[in-house]
């Protein structure tokens, strides 16, 4: 799989345990000097960064924003992959000003044509990994890809180690994943499998085996936590921020990285962060880069693992609070590979198909 990835450090694990939720309602006429001078902002987002109970990262970000500003945050959330489709959907008549996505549709985005290059205040301390050398869009918040478990069904040395563990058939009708190519934690989960098993063969052949216990597509991720969390299902995907969160409500969830039956002691994952970009012909272009500025801001960045239970984009933003401490523990000792993203996002349409194919979906 070393066309697709490469490895980059290791870090060691431990199983714990995010939030969503909801979108509202917008309306935004295309690029108009109306539009142009209305004190909003209309931001399209992956979800896992809104509070499940109003106490989350986006929601202290958008109630500070509109204080310091005046600005108020039209917030649509859905799928990566969902959103990003929305907008192309909408180019002729453009409503979002800026799209929030898990890697690889932030780069769709971009190849679609639909961000425009803007580098925000702070831009420069964050990686160049985790940002588009052309200004397209650039890192916000920094998470890693895992799954989780209820850690009170699955007690006493129960918990999953491998994949191979979810195909048992404990798992029967208890194990969901996110779709693929709609959702970026699902999208994620095919990444995982191919570097995981060594090639999409196996990791197709593998998928189309746990085909057996797995429930059916989900569109959201974050819809999966309250499930697990209730016995409903005993595995799923997600990412650590958002179950990180999550797992404050929901004390059942325990995150875990799977490793391979040929490799146990192994476990693995990705940085899957939040990217933003200033979307093409926004309606409120200036208020979108207002916004780009503060999410990258000293303060809003300080609590990014505070509030939100994920990590700083910012390279000189040092969190030394409680979460920031429990989530380095989290992936203490996991192996962080690094996707080739631009394989990534060439494929993927083809990636999805073998998936279909694979697990009749």
């Amino acid at each position: 799989m070393s066309r697709l990835t490469r490895v980059r450090h290791v870090r060691t694990i431990a199983a714990v345990g995010g939030s969503l939720v909801l979108a509202s309602s917008l309306s935004a006429c295309g690029g108009s000097s109306a539009a142009s001078d209305e004190k909003v902002v209309t931001v399209y987002s992956a979800d896992g960064l809104k509070g499940e109970n109003g106490d989350g990262w986006y929601d202290r970000v958008f109630k500070d924003f509109e204080k310091k500003t005046g600005i108020k945050v039209n917030y649509v959330e859905g799928g990566s992959g969902e959103m990003v489709q929305r907008a192309v959907r909408e180019k002729s008549n453009t409503q979002a000003d800026v799209i929030i996505t898990l890697p690889p549709f932030i780069q769709q985005a971009d190849e679609k044509g639909l961000l425009q290059a803007y580098r925000p205040k702070g831009s420069e301390e964050v990686d160049g990994a985790d940002k588009a050398a052309d200004g397209k869009w650039t890192s916000v918040v920094n998470n890693y890809f895992g799954f989780i478990y209820n850690k009170k069904e699955l007690a006493g040395g129960k918990a999953p180690k491998t994949w191979e563990d979810l195909t048992e058939g404990t798992y029967k009708n208890k194990v969901q994943y996110s779709t693929p190519g709609v959702a970026g934690d699902g999208t994620a989960v095919l990444i995982k499998a191919m570097h995981d098993f060594g090639g999409k063969e196996p990791a197709m052949a593998y998928l189309k085996k746990l085909q057996t216990n797995n429930v059916g597509p989900s569109a959201s991720t974050g819809k999966l936590a309250p499930k697990v969390d209730k016995g409903e299902l005993l595995a799923a995907n997600g990412d650590v921020q958002m179950n990180y969160a999550q797992s404050k409500d929901m004390p059942n969830l325990g995150i875990w990285f799977p490793a391979t039956k040929k490799d146990p002691g192994k476990p693995t994952t990705f940085a899957l962060p939040y990217a933003a970009g200033l979307v093409t012909k926004a309606p409120h272009g200036a208020n979108a880069r207002k916004f780009l500025d503060y999410l990258l801001s000293q303060e809003a960045q300080q609590q990014v693992s505070e509030i939100g239970g994920g990590f700083a984009a910012r390279k000189d933003v040092k969190a030394t609070d409680a979460n920031a401490v429990a989530l380095d523990k989290i992936i203490d000792g996991v192996e962080i590979f690094e996707p080739d993203w631009a394989d990534v996002s060439k494929n993927l349409p083809s990636y999805v198909e073998d998936w279909k194919s694979a697990t009749g979906s």
